[in-house]
Order: structure tokens, then C-alpha cells, then sequence
């Protein structure tokens, strides 16, 4: 964090104006509120005291200046003592010094109001303009009036006076009479001229030196001479531009020789297409508009250059005839491979040479400038290579604050140009084949420049006073008087008047020697000339500043209180504190002589009423100043620098204390420019939090707490760690056949130091356009030497990488070709492998751009079967692939790949065995014997076919198995095959993931890469009992505290026969375990009552189904929690929500309405019909106690979601059916894919037929369905 140096304007202000509580009538007026300290120019709500309200003479008011002067010296000290203390920011304690002493610097516009405000209270004395006095000029136009042509000619002059002044202008030092001219005119109450164009006439006509005569009955004013010009833009003349011809490396300068302009048009180079030409330190335009070449190169030829003149006036642009360039070389190529390295020029044949000198010719010359003015030096040279330009000065420095290179170090800029800067200067331009110095030597002139500027002098009847006019310049201006227009040599005598060279001196003045006189003085380089009148005025003490004014302060400031007045002879002004008679001068307190009142610093004693009370020997005047004393405002915890990674959240606080009854204003600021609050900003009043924060965010933040008398700053530096800014100006040196010198400028680290360089390269032959790596650098080095190989026309690019993130990639370098060379290498994975039985594919990967070294790359195939030995078959391929028909099935072959270029062959290549095309196995494996594991797993065991019957490469042993059918009755089971896969030459193997309690069929074959052999014999084996899987659904019921329901489902997978189900329950409460109880139930029993001992414990129950074999796999559900009124409630298991939020239950609830306003309207409809319908039809109804059964119904199960409740089964005409004992051992059944569904203790899909007496015994308890109704009357 950094506290800045700077405290509001406003708090150094020390007051703002306000009408007291008894004059309410000076409210209305605006001009009421006003600046009581110069350090409050910048508050808004405050007003400059207007000009007329100053009152001290000029000696007084110079004098002000400079205690002004010494006061800010005096402050500006203290602070950078407490800065050079604490070089990191100004801490706690120093702060509160700084208060104390002296508010921080106010920004440096607050000081140029202030400086413009002493320079007008030392420019002139303001009278009241209700007084006489003579005329003042006030406006007028500049010396040199440049006017636009198009428009009407204005040449200002103001002036004001009491009486108000009357105009008239001289033309080239003779009188202008302007009413023998229609088209000139003179605005009213002003001495400005209007010259009108609308009715015709040439601006030119009234080109001339005009000068205004302001007049009224004490004195003549008079303006600068104004030299009036009309501004020119003139045509380019025609002409036949020959082509330029020259030698390539030779110097060349394109003179432009622009129209002379009034004002000199602005010069700048384009092609005749508009495209900007651009600029290097070896191309560039001097200050005269020429357009030089230190050294011409071939692609100079590539446009053509054309000069442009742009008027400032006219906004208009000249264009000249284009230049086109025929260069003339010894290297007809532009070869763009060699870019713009140092050895560009030795390899295209231009001949070096020492740097010589264009503009200025010559080893010197000079330069005059005039003081104020800017001084530009140039030296513009050849040679090859370019060189480079230095700037020197003999016997001393460039002035460091004002100097400046510009146009590539070949132009010195030194702004504001004062008598030191006069001497020698040299510029050095230098290459590697010498160097060469140019001398020259520059001399200080001046225009005539101020030193004392004659002021308007007030005088009483009877006093003295005089009138100083000093000027300076090189050579000494000299200084002329005239009075009222006129040579005071041919002015009448004046006894009380005396000049004495730059001064006129004036005693016992009395009422007939008021005037207005003017100073001129000049030398060749200009003039100045001013006005100052003589008033001699009896006034009595007047008060120029609103009664009772209320001035609100900062505590431990620096103030002053004005006290504006006017009286002749000068009054005399002292102040009072509170009404006490001393008067207030000394100490803590100093009085100017213009009457203000300095508190060098505020406590809060001081606040109250001050009194100024202004005498002189013809009465006096007072006025009251009430005086209040505010806390400052302190940001006393301050935004930190931070550092942070993009995309995270930063939070900058700022923490303030303030007066209470001022209103606080806290704003930011972000590089010293208003923060826009976007929606990833969020301000609070003590903090500023940015959301995602991205590298645009990165800069300093200020915030600024400002209240409408003073404001503190505090500063921070936010870091953003983001990506590299990509690399850039790529060059290719040090060329060589298998190497190039690759050097890159690094790009903007973005606070993350460059960890890597990757370096990429694009070639144009075999992939265009795609980018590979080439090789990775340090991020410490900038240049690397890269191998290349041959016949590749190379292209790189650069990659920066730190902690963030990768850079977008460089802009490519040029390209660079290299020489062909016959291959160094084969094609790699080269293989042999037959597509069909009597065929031998032979592959490999082709060669890339990098490793073809030479076009028309191809590749030589050979090939022999191993065994033979016989002589190599080969053939000549430009793919990657070739196919060898007419093979015997799988035999072994050596083949080789070699690469061959037009600029000859690779080394010899490996040979490599590939294979002809297989076909099907001839055998199967013998004796399969299975051996069950237990009741999901079988072993296998059988004999290896022989090698010869695999016609190929053996790739697995396989076994196909399928499940015949299920050990439960009227089961369905899937019969899809399944198999299992034994990988290599192997006798035996393991099938696992069987269904228990099944039977199961299996065959075994052979498999190479053609496919399967002949199946072997089948065999079949049963799979034993296994271990059931946990019951489904279980639920959990409490529709009381004293009794719990469960209920539960039948396993979807019983694995065997059930025999029963086993209940582990236990009570707790909280961590305490009760004595666990275990209930044993038969195979049909799926729901259950437990009676609670107590109603605060809950339950843990335990669930699992068992067969011979043994427990399944258990199911664990707990009791709901105790409600907290004895209502009844539910738990259910599953993950069930309520039921009536289900989406099933609610469509199925909507289509039971359906149907059941279906069977209203049929029964409507019958009943219309007149007759009755029948109970039951030929389609299924539910039955009556009178009703007989329908024989041999038989129906199949496959619905879950129309089962019964559980404990009772339900036959299809819709009677519940008690289950028996007797019917507990039923057959289970499953399928090899499908879902099982249940009925009772039945599981799966099956088909049941019922007899007719069991059905009839149970009619009684029928319920009668909607569904069944429908069906009944369908």
C-alpha cells in the first residue's frame, strides 16, 4: 500500500462560504458563496473571489506572491523530509505530523489556479467599476490572426472603462474607417471587427496589421499589433515522376517539396493505394517531409511512395505524384528466408560500408532558437548495415527533463528551450564497418520576455507612485512610453511626471494626471506591448466580499481569510477575534498587507467570529467571518497491494473516519481514471470486491474519501498473473545447411516469470498449414540454434510458457529452405499380414517432411518366404501399403521397406518376418471334461488341437454355454449362448457367473485371427443350490406407539428352493442397545406386527431369506423416529417418498377416475336403453356368492403392479385367497434374462391353473374392482 502524496484540494482549502443566520436575503444570490482559501480552487461548491475585489497595489501584491511562494516551499519541504525518512509511504505517526504541520500537495491543477490567481493580483489593480476610471483592454485576438478563408474574418477587442470606452482601428498604422466598408462592421458595446463574406469579396483584400484604440474622457487604450494572414492550401503542381533507379544497398532521399501553407500543411508518406509506408530505423521521414533510405533493399520495389500534404484549415490532403523504385542487384531473388538478420546484406551481395551522412551535409553546422521554443536537431545517415544514431552534448548532459529522441533516435527533441541549452551538440552515426560525427552548434535568441510589466497604479490626491516597465531578451529589447496612445515625447508637459529610462515616476498627483500609459518593447524577434492607467480617486474604505460569510475549516490546516476592499488613499486592515480588542497579528497568525489573515494552523480554539475592520483617513468599513473548525477525514485502514491469479476474487478495503456532519463520499479510481463498477465489481462502503478477476484488471486502485471541505487517498497495486504476451520479431541467423540461429524478443511476462519456449515449425511440401514441435528452451535464453533437416522449407514460430498458462503462438519467421540429401532412415513399423487366406499385406508408417530429405519421395518393397531362400521379389511403392497375392495360407515371409528420393537411397533396412492370410481351423478340441465348482462356477479340461489344423496363429480356447433350463418348475429361462475365452495354447480354464439351480449345455472350439473351428461334442451339467438374495421392499410401518407392521417381498433371486426367512431386531435409544430378538418365519410369510415395549425406543430390523444351502444376503431398515405428538406415521424403505407425491400414483389415481366416469356413462346409456345388464357376460366379472366359477381358467403373471397384498394370494377373478401351510413348498423358477415377478410365494413368469373348488370357497370375501367392472360391461 501507498499512502499518496497528495490530500485533496478541497481539504487544503480550509472554507467555503455561507450567508449567516441573520442576513437570510444574501442566501438567493449565488455569487455569495466564495473562496476563502486558494487551496479550495478545486471544490465544486466554492467560487473565486471575482477580480475586482483586490485591493492591494503591486508592490502588495507581489509581496503576497511570494509569502505564498514560501509557504508552499515551506510545505513541500516538510514532506519529502518525511518522505526521504520513509522512502516505502509515510507511516501512522507521520501522517498525523503531516496534518499538523501541513496538508499534502493539493494535484497540480489546484496549483496552477492558484499561480494564475497571484499572477491576476499582480497583473492589475481592480477598481470598482462603479467608479471612474480609464479604459482596460480586456480581449483581443492573437499578434499572428491566421482565419480560415471560408468563413467571415473576427478580430477581437474588449475593453471596459467608466464611461464605458469608445473603438476605432488602424490598418497598417493608418486609420480604418469602417463605415466607408459594407462589409466590415463592429459589434456593439465592443471594439471587435466583422468582415462578412456572404455577399461576395476575397479575404486577401483585408490582409494587413490592425490595431484597436479603446477611448473614453480619462484615457486611450490601446491592443497589439495583429498582423492578419488568410490561410493558403495550395494545389500540388502537375508533374511526370520518371522511375527512380538505383543500386541496391546505395542511399536514397524522395523529396517531397510540398505548396507552402499558411500554417506549414502536415507532411506524411503513403503508397498510391493508401497504405501507410512503413518506418524503421533504415526507412523515415526527416522534418522537412523527405522520405530517406539509409540503404535500399529489393522489396522496396513493392509499392510505390507518394507524399501528403494535410491542411490545418482547409482539412484538406495534397497528394503527390507517386515514385515507384526500380532496384538494381546482383541477387534477382527476394528470398524471404533472410528476412532482416545482420548477414542479410553479404548474402545478397551488397557490399558494406561506413555510415555517411544525408541530412545535415557536411561534419557541422548550426541552429538558432528562440527561448521558450522547442529546439529539434536532426541527422539522418547511410550506410550498410543501418547504423544507429547517438546524441551527445559537449561539455555536459542532455538535459534530461526535457529531452527527447524521437523518428528512431534520429531526431533530438529538447522542449521549452531556455539561454542553457545553447551550446554543442553532436550526433554519432555508427555500423560495424566505422562510425562518423556531426557537429552542431546551437545558439539561444530571445523575443523580449518580462521582468516587471508596468501595473495600473491607484492614487490618492497628492501621493507618489511610479510606473516600472522591464523586459529581457537576446538581443536587449528596447523600451518605448506613450501616454494615451501618443509618444510621451509629443505628449503635453507634465510637471508631476518624470521618466527615467524604464520608469515614470510620478509625484503630487492630482486629479488631471490620470492616463493611460503604454510600455513597447522590442527587438528583431518580436515586441510586447502593455497597458497601465494612472487613477487618482478619493474613496473612502469600502468592503468588496459578502457580510457575515461562514467559513468551514480543517482541523490543523493552513488557512486565509480575505477580507476584499477598496479605498483611496489605500486603506489600512486589521482583524479581531471575537470582539476583543487586540488585533491579530504574530504567532499563529500573519497578516498580508492586501489585508488577509493567514492561520498557519488550525486548532480548534480558533474557530469563532473574526472581525476586519479597513481605515483610511477618509472613514472605514467592516465585515464579520465566522470561522468553523472540522475533524479531517483519514482513511485509517488501507487497500494492500496484492498479487492474484486470474479468475480468482480480490477485496480492496478502505476504512474511513470523518467529521460527522460533513457527508462522506468514498469513490475509486483505477489508473488515476474514474473505476467503472461492472456487474464483476461490488462496492461496499469500506471495501471494493472484483469477482473473476481478469488481466484487464491489473493496475493501481485508489480510494478517494472526499467530503466537501477535504479528502484522503490511499492507493494499492493490483498484480494480475496472466498468460505471456506472445514472442515477437522472430529472425533466422548463422545459416547453414543443417542449422539455422533462431532469436525472438520476449513478449510481457504478465507477473509470471517465462519458465519455457517451445519452438514449432510448419513446412508447405507434405502438411501445409499444420504446426509440430520442434524443440523447448529455458525461459532465460532468446535464441537457439535449431537443427533442420534436409529439403524442408521451414517455417518457426515461438510459444511462451509460465506458471498461468501458454502465450497465443509468434508471428512465423521467414522461410528457410534447406538442401536436398538422399534419406537417412526407413519406414518404421513395417508388417506383414495377410487380409485373406491367400494374400500378404505389407504396411508401414510413411516418412514425414522432416526425415524425406528430397522430393518425390517413395519407397522400394521387398520379399521372399523365410524358408526358401529364394530370390527377393520387389516392387517400387509411393504409398504406404502393397498387397502380395497368391500366398499359401500362413506362411512365413522376410520383407524390407526402403525410402528412396531423387537424390538417392537410405541404408539398407531391417528385414522383418510378416505372415500370409489364415484361414479357419481345421480341428476341435477333444475330450471336454466339466467339473462343477460349486453353484456359479464349472472347471474345464480338454485336449490341445495339433498345430498344423490351426491354419494360423492360434489366438484363444473358446467355450460356448448356454442355460437349458431352471431346476424350478415352469421356470422360462433365456437360452442365449454365452461364452468364455481361454487366451494362448492352453489344456483347461474356468466359467464363472452361472445361474444356480439350472441345467446347462456347452461346446469348446479353436479360434485363430479368421475365426472359430468346428465345435467340439456338447456336454451338459447342472449347477446345485445356492444362497438367495435379500428379500425386496422391505417397509416399515408404525401406524401407532405401540405396534410396528413390516412388510416385505419375496427375493428377486431365490437361487433354490426357500425355505423360511430370518427376523433380527434389536430396540435403542440413541447409543443404548437393547437385548436383540430373532424370529424365524416360513418361506410364504411376508408381513409381521412387533409390539413396542416403550414409546421412545426405536428399532434396528434385519432381514434375510434362506434355502438348504444356507442365509442370503440381509436387508437392514429402522423404525421412524418419535413424532412429537402421538400421530400416527409411516417410514418406508427404498427411498420412498410419500405416496401421494409419486407420479405413478397419481397418473394411476387419474386413470381409476377415467374409468370409473367411463362406467357412469355406460350405465347411463344402458339404463336409456330400457333394459337391464346383465352381472356377468362371457368376459371375466368379479363373482357373487351365487355366482359359479368359470372351469379351467388359466392366466399368466408378468404385471408386478397388479400383486396382491402380501400373506394372501390372489386369483384373477378378484377373490383373496387365504394361503395355506400346505402350499409352502412351491417350485422357484428364473429367467436368463428377463425380470422375475411374484405372486405369493411364486417367483418369476408362470402360468397357474386353479380348480374350481378352491376358488368357490372363497367368493365370499370378494372385493369387486373398477377395473373388472369395465371389463364387464366392455
Amino acid at each position: 500500500m501507498r499512502r499518496l502524496a497528495a490530500r485533496g484540494a478541497a481539504g487544503d482549502a480550509s472554507g467555503v462560504a455561507a450567508p449567516a443566520a441573520d442576513r437570510p436575503d444574501r442566501a438567493r444570490s449565488p455569487s455569495r458563496r466564495r473562496l476563502i482559501d486558494l487551496y479550495a480552487l478545486g471544490d465544486p461548491g466554492v467560487s473565486l473571489p471575482s477580480s475586482d475585489r483586490c485591493t492591494a497595489s503591486a508592490g502588495v501584491a507581489r509581496r503576497r506572491l511570494n509569502e505564498a511562494e514560501k509557504l508552499s516551499s515551506v510545505q513541500e519541504t516538510q514532506v519529502e523530509q518525511l518522505k526521504a525518512a520513509r522512502p516505502r509511504g509515510l507511516g501512522h505517526e507521520e501522517r498525523g505530523l503531516v496534518l499538523r504541520m501541513a496538508r499534502l500537495q493539493p494535484p497540480p491543477w489546484v496549483h496552477t489556479a492558484f499561480l494564475l490567481c497571484i499572477l491576476g493580483l499582480v497583473g492589475a489593480i481592480e477598481i470598482p467599476m462603479d467608479l471612474t476610471q480609464p479604459p482596460t483592454i480586456t480581449k483581443q485576438s492573437v499578434k499572428d490572426h491566421i482565419v480560415d478563408p471560408r468563413d467571415n474574418i473576427l478580430i477581437e477587442c474588449e475593453a471596459k472603462g467608466n464611461p464605458a470606452p469608445s473603438f476605432h482601428w488602424t490598418r497598417n498604422s493608418r486609420f480604418f474607417n469602417i463605415a466607408k466598408d459594407p462589409r466590415v462592421s463592429m459589434r456593439r458595446r465592443s471594439g471587435t471587427l466583422v468582415i462578412d463574406f456572404r455577399s461576395g469579396g476575397r479575404p486577401e483584400e483585408y490582409e494587413g496589421e490592425y490595431q484597436c484604440f479603446a477611448r473614453n474622457k480619462f484615457g486611450t487604450a490601446l491592443s497589439n499589433r495583429i498582423r492578419l494572414q488568410v490561410s493558403k492550401s495550395p494545389l500540388w503542381p502537375k508533374e511526370n515522376l520518371d522511375p527512380v533507379v538505383v543500386q541496391e544497398g546505395a542511399p536514397l532521399t524522395l523529396q517531397c517539396n510540398p505548396p507552402p501553407g499558411l500554417p506549414s500543411p502536415v507532411i506524411f508518406w503513403m503508397s498510391s493505394s493508401m497504405e501507410p509506408i512503413t518506418q524503421d530505423k533504415r526507412v523515415s521521414q526527416g522534418h522537412n517531409g523527405d522520405l530517406y533510405f539509409s540503404n535500399v533493399m529489393l522489396q522496396d520495389m513493392q509499392t510505390d511512395y507518394s507524399c501528403n500534404a494535410r491542411f490545418h484549415f482547409t482539412h484538406t490532403i495534397q497528394q503527390k505524384n507517386p515514385f515507384t523504385l526500380k532496384v538494381l542487384t546482383n541477387h534477382p531473388y527476394n528470398d524471404s528466408s533472410l528476412g532482416n538478420h545482420p548477414d542479410m546484406y553479404s548474402a545478397r551481395g551488397v557490399a558494406e560500408r561506413t555510415p555517411s551522412f544525408m541530412y545535415p551535409q557536411g561534419t557541422s553546422s548550426s541552429q538558432m532558437v528562440l527561448r521558450g521554443m522547442d529546439l529539434l536537431l536532426e541527422c539522418i545517415a547511410s550506410g550498410v548495415p543501418t547504423p544507429d544514431i547517438a546524441w551527445y552534448k559537449k561539455g555536459g548532459d542532455l538535459p534530461s527533463d526535457k529531452a527527447k529522441l524521437e523518428n528512431f533516435n534520429k531526431a533530438l527533441r529538447i522542449t521549452n528551450v531556455s539561454e542553457e541549452d545553447s551550446g554543442e551538440y553532436f550526433c554519432l552515426a555508427s555500423n560495424k564497418m566505422g562510425s562518423i560525427r556531426h557537429t552542431i552548434s546551437v545558439r539561444v535568441k530571445a523575443a523580449p520576455y518580462w521582468l516587471d510589466e508596468p501595473q495600473n497604479l491607484v492614487l490618492a490626491p497628492g501621493e507618489d507612485g511610479r510606473l516600472v516597465c522591464r523586459a529581457n531578451g537576446n538581443p536587449k529589447p528596447t523600451v518605448q512610453w506613450m501616454v494615451n496612445g501618443e509618444p510621451l515625447q509629443s505628449a503635453p508637459p507634465n510637471p508631476n511626471r518624470e521618466v527615467a529610462g524604464d520608469t515614470i515616476i510620478f509625484r503630487d498627483t492630482q486629479i488631471s494626471s490620470r492616463a493611460v500609459y503604454q510600455c513597447n518593447t522590442s527587438n528583431e524577434h518580436g515586441y510586447l506591448l502593455a497597458n497601465a492607467f494612472v487613477s487618482v480617486l478619493d474613496v473612502p474604505p469600502r468592503m468588496l466580499s459578502p457580510r457575515n460569510q461562514l467559513i468551514r475549516v480543517i482541523l490543523y490546516n493552513r488557512t486565509r481569510l480575505d477580507c476584499p476592499f477598496f479605498g483611496s488613499p489605500i486603506p489600512t486592515l486589521r482583524w479581531f477575534k471575537n470582539g476583543q480588542g487586540s488585533n491579530l497579528d504574530g504567532g499563529n497568525y500573519h497578516v498580508y498587507e492586501n489585508g488577509s489573515l493567514e492561520i498557519k494552523m488550525i486548532r480548534k480554539e480558533d474557530q469563532g467570529i473574526y472581525t476586519c475592520v479597513a481605515t483610511n483617513i477618509l472613514g472605514k468599513a467592516e465585515n464579520q467571518v465566522r470561522l468553523e473548525v472540522k475533524d479531517p477525514t483519514r482513511i485509517y485502514r488501507m487497500p494492500e497491494d496484492q498479487v492474484a491469479k486470474k479468475g480468482t476474487t480480490v477485496q480492496l478495503e478502505c476504512r474511513v473516519k470523518h467529521d460527522p456532519s460533513l457527508k462522506l463520499t468514498v469513490s475509486w479510481l483505477k489508473d488515476e481514471e474514474p473505476l467503472y463498477i461492472g456487474n464483476r465489481m461490488k462496492k461496499e462502503e469500506d471495501s471494493l470486491t472484483i469477482f473473476g478477476v481478469a488481466e484487464r484488471d491489473q493496475g493501481s486502485y485508489t480510494c478517494v474519501a472526499s467530503t466537501e471541505l477535504d479528502q484522503d487517498l490511499a492507493k494499492a497495486y493490483l498484480t494480475v498473473l496472466g498468460r505471456p504476451d506472445r514472442p515477437r520479431d522472430l529472425e533466422l541467423t548463422d545459416l547453414a545447411e543443417r542449422s539455422v540461429r533462431l532469436t525472438w524478443i520476449p513478449g510481457d511476462d504478465n507477473n509470471s516469470p517465462i519458465t519455457d519456449y517451445v519452438v514449432q515449425f510448419e513446412e508447405d511440401q507434405f502438411q501445409p498449414g499444420v504446426w509440430h514441435d520442434h524443440s523447448k528452451f529455458p525461459g532465460s535464453v532468446n535464441s537457439a540454434v535449431l537443427q533442420l533437416s534436409p529439403y524442408v522449407n521451414y517455417q518457426f514460430r515461438v510459444i511462451a510458457i509460465n506458471e498461468v498458462g501458454s502465450s497465443h503462438p509468434s508471428l512465423p519467421s521467414e522461410r528457410y529452405r534447406t538442401s536436398g540429401a538422399p534419406p537417412e532412415s526407413n519406414p518404421a513399423d513395417v508388417k506383414g499380414e495377410g487380409t485373406r487366406k491367400n494374400n500378404m499385406e505389407i504396411t508401414w508408417t510413411p516418412m514425414n517432411a522432416t526425415s524425406a530429405f528430397g522430393p518425390n519421395l517413395r519407397y522400394i518393397v521387398k520379399w521372399r518366404r523365410r524358408e526358401t531362400r529364394d530370390a527377393w521379389n520387389n516392387v517400387t511403392v509411393w504409398g504406404s501399403r502393397y498387397v502380395v497375392g497368391q500366398t499359401p495360407v500362413y506362411v512365413p515371409y522376410e520383407i524390407r521397406v526402403q525410402a528412396e528420393n531423387d537424390f538417392g537411397k537410405a541404408p539398407e533396412p531391417e528385414t522383418v518376418i510378416g505372415y500370409s492370410g489364415e484361414d479357419y481351423p481345421r480341428a476341435a478340441p477333444t475330450d471336454v471334461k466339466v467339473r462343477v465348482m460349486n453353484s456359479t462356477a464349472i472347471s474345464l479340461q480338454w485336449n490341445r488341437v495339433y498345430s498344423d489344423t490351426v491354419q494360423g496363429q492360434l489366438r484363444e480356447y473358446r467355450a460356448y454355454y448356454w442355460r437349458e433350463s431352471s431346476l424350478l418348475k415352469n421356470l422360462w429361462v433365456s437360452q442365449k449362448r454365452q461364452q468364455a475365452s481361454f487366451p494362448g495354447d492352453r489344456p483347461r480354464g474356468v466359467v464363472a457367473q452361472l445361474f444356480p439351480y439350472s441345467n446347462y449345455k456347452l461346446e469348446m472350439v479353436v479360434v485363430n485371427g479368421r475365426g472359430d473351428g468346428p465345435r467340439s461334442e456338447t456336454k451338459e451339467f447342472t449347477t446345485p443350490e445356492g444362497v438367495p438374495s435379500a428379500p425386496r421392499r422391505f417397509r416399515v410401518r408404525q401406524p401407532n406407539l405401540e405396534t410396528i407392521h413390516l412388510e416385505w417381498d419375496h427375493p428377486e433371486h431365490p437361487n433354490g428352493i426357500l425355505i423360511g426367512y430370518t427376523l433380527r431386531y434389536v430396540p435403542f435409544n440413541g447409543t443404548k442397545l437393547g437385548k436383540q430378538m430373532v424370529e424365524n418365519f416360513s418361506p410364504n410369510q411376508t408381513k409381521f406386527t412387533v409390539q413396542r415395549a416403550d414409546p421412545v425406543s426405536r428399532y434396528r430390523f434385519t432381514l434375510s431369506a434362506r434355502t438348504q444351502v444356507g442365509s442370503g444376503e440381509a436387508v437392514t431398515e429402522e423404525s421412524p423416529a418419535p413424532p412429537n405428538e402421538a400421530t400416527p406415521t409411516a417410514a418406508y424403505t427404498n427411498n420412498q417418498a410419500d405416496i401421494a407425491t409419486q407420479g405413478w400414483f397419481i397418473g394411476l389415481m387419474c386413470a381409476i377416475a377415467l374409468l370409473v366416469l367411463i362406467l357412469l356413462i355406460v350405465c347411463f346409456i344402458k339404463r336409456s336403453r330400457g333394459g337391464k345388464y346383465p352381472v356377468r357376460e362371457k368376459k371375466d366379472v368379479p363373482l357373487g356368492p351365487e355366482d359359479p366359477k368359470e372351469e379351467d381358467g388359466s392366466f399368466d403373471y408378468s404385471d408386478e403392479d397388479n400383486k396382491p397384498l402380501q400373506g394372501s394370494q390372489t386369483s384373477l377373478d378378484g377373490t383373496i385367497k387365504q394361503q395355506e401351510s400346505d402350499d409352502s413348498l412351491v417350485d422357484y423358477g428364473e429367467g436368463g434374462e428377463g425380470q422375475f415377478n411374484e405372486d405369493g410365494s411364486f417367483i418369476g413368469q408362470y402360468t397357474v391353473k386353479k380348480d374350481k373348488d378352491e376358488t368357490e370357497g372363497n367368493e365370499s370375501s370378494e372385493a369387486t374392482s373398477p377395473v373388472n367392472a369395465i371389463y364387464s360391461l366392455a
